[in-house]
């Protein structure tokens, strides 16, 4: 209640100033607990079995940028970490903020200067003052969330470049200024940051401050002194201090926020929506430990669905699953099972229907006409002779007679689930992700869905060197000879250069031909593909018709990029 007031007085100065404060003295009275054993040591004994004397301090704090404001008692659009002033953020000559200073400061000069030349609020006192070694202004954490993806690049690029390219295309420099951002976005995503790395952060982040320069020549914007842009120039400092910022973020508390807050109000009649929340993540509780109980007793093992799919194929042999080499923890594939593993897909936690198509090919005649390529049979065959004679230098040399090749009954598959090793996905288990690559003849009643993927030509070559792009076409599995094959008929696409795009920063790739121009199709094991890749063609400077769908592109464009800023997986092995 002390912190209602009339709308009256709400905006006066002396009231949101005893706000602030008050937030101050309710985080020192919920912290003093910890006081003590920031004074006295405790003897704690270590995961190497000795004991040391331990004085405890204060861990960093993540918060967003108004919250930071608010924990370094400053005025807005300053920086809670230096003494750059507000209006020139730019600068590389400001010092760093301090308790010292900052008190020294406050008594030698007057508020309103305090206000306006060192954007200092000096009627507040942080509740770090009460707490030896500590230090608000060091505490402040990096935050990728609001900092980086969301401020700088959603709210300040994105808008920036939408108001110069309502006609034409992009000029150059905006997308030398995308790439140098997005350069620093991934790298300081990652799960481990050497020294190396962080040279090379403060040399994108020198690059993207040259190209910005564009935005202003053109009249788009008239100042970069931006919190949240500045901030990155302090990210090297912060990592050094607290280690890499990937699970440092305010993302983190704000996913809980969603599920504790959000949600549940949605779910009210929106009138004295407190007590309804509170009933609501009451219950959900009692169910999440409901269900805890039921699967402990076994009482929630599959669904009636399940148990008749595994009655119907209980006596036929599990065709398309593998496991990829076990020594190999980057890469794992394996084709789904059944139509309804690979109907459904989990998204924003809710199942979503697939269109699986029915009555497909039974034989790889059958499916030579389905997918209209003639040499499909000699494809299959090609790859049984590598698999039965590893050690060929060419399987096409291989006689007729001592591989025939295949002419038995095949089982499709509308996807794949690849597993990989990627260790800055936080919503991995153990640093593994999956994901689903689609190969469907209809995909959710909007045309056909033929997925893209990176396959593995050259496992002792890094990057895009050790890699190919192809498009996966269909997914079928057979067996002869006691076992099991899971293969993929995929279309072949050849890079153009040795090297990425200097513009872009990406590879370019275009379909590859044999004999001038027959496509290049292949059969090949699952386990060759690592993880699905997204292409961008190459749209030039034509604007593409509305008529045209996604998956005409593939038809209609004859170059593409490979994308290596659709997510931080690809862009850590396509360099």
């Amino acid at each position: 209640m002390l912190g209602i007031a009339t709308r009256e007085h709400a905006k006066k100065v002396n009231f949101r100033n005893f706000r602030r404060q008050l937030f101050h003295t309710s985080l020192g009275q919920i912290l003093k607990t910890f006081k003590p054993a920031m004074l006295k040591p405790e003897v704690t004994v270590f995961g190497d079995g000795h004991y040391w004397r331990v004085i405890y301090g204060f861990g960093p704090y993540i918060a967003d940028y108004e919250e930071q404001a608010l924990l370094a008692c400053i005025v807005c659009n300053w920086c809670p970490r230096c003494l750059t002033f507000r209006n020139n953020l730019d600068d590389d000559n400001a010092l760093h903020r301090c308790c010292d200073h900052t008190e020294a400061l406050i008594e030698n000069f007057p508020l309103d200067r305090l206000w306006h030349e060192y954007g200092i609020v000096g009627e507040l006192v942080p509740f770090t003052n009460d707490f030896p070694h500590a230090n608000i202004y060091e505490l402040i954490a990096p935050d990728l969330l609001h900092q980086i993806i969301k401020g700088t690049f959603k709210d300040h690029l994105v808008e920036w470049v939408y108001l110069p390219a309502i006609e034409g295309h992009l000029p150059q420099e905006v997308i030398s200024t995308f790439r140098a951002f997005l350069k620093f976005c991934y790298t300081v995503r990652q799960n481990v940051l050497t020294a190396k790395d962080l040279d090379y952060l403060n040399e994108v982040l020198t690059r993207f401050h040259w190209h910005r320069e564009f935005f202003k020549t053109t009249g788009v914007v008239t100042t970069f002194s931006l919190p949240r842009q500045h901030s990155m120039k302090h990210y090297k400092q912060l990592i050094q201090l607290f280690g890499a910022p990937n699970g440092l973020c305010s993302s983190i508390t704000e996913s809980k926020h969603v599920k504790a807050v959000k949600k549940p109000y949605r779910r009210t009649s929106k009138y004295c929506a407190l007590g309804q929340m509170l009933i609501i993540n009451q219950r959900l509780d009692k169910l999440a430990a409901s269900c805890i109980d039921f699967k402990s007793r076994g009482m929630l093992e599959g669904t009636c669905l399940s148990m008749v799919v595994e009655t119907l194929t209980q006596e036929q042999p599990a065709e398309g699953n593998h496991q990829a080499n076990e020594d190999d923890p980057h890469q794992q594939l394996s084709a789904s099972i059944d139509d309804v593993q690979d109907d459904c897909e989990d998204v924003d936690g809710r199942k979503v229907e697939a269109h699986v198509q029915r009555n497909r090919a039974r034989t790889v005649v059958a499916l030579t006409d389905e997918l209209n390529i003639p040499n499909l049979p000699e494809l299959v065959r090609q790859f049984l002779c590598g698999q039965l004679y590893p050690d060929a230098h060419d399987p096409t040399t291989i006689s007729h007679l001592e591989c025939p090749g295949y002419h038995g009954n095949i089982s499709i598959y509308n996807s794949a689930s690849s597993t990989f090793y990627a260790p800055s996905d936080l919503s991995g288990v153990s640093g593994m992700r999956r994901e689903y690559i689609r190969a469907t003849p209809a995909w959710r009643q909007d045309g056909p869905r033929y997925d893209c993927v990176f396959i593995i030509t050259d496992p002792e070559l890094e990057g895009m060197h050790g890699m190919d792009v192809a498009r996966v076409l269909c997914f079928f599995a057979f067996k002869t000879q006691g076992k099991q094959y899971p293969c993929a008929v995929v279309r072949w696409f050849d890079c153009i250069g040795d090297m990425p795009d200097e513009t872009t920063g990406m590879w370019m790739v275009r379909p590859s031909f044999i004999w001038g121009q027959q496509p290049n199709f292949a059969v090949i094991h699952v386990d060759a593909i690592f993880h699905a890749t997204h292409l961008i063609p190459i749209f030039g400077r034509e604007l593409v018709p509305p008529e045209i769908k996604p998956y005409h592109c593939y038809d209609i464009y004859h170059g593409f990029y490979v994308n290596k800023f659709a997510d931080h997986h690809a862009f850590e092995v396509t360099f």
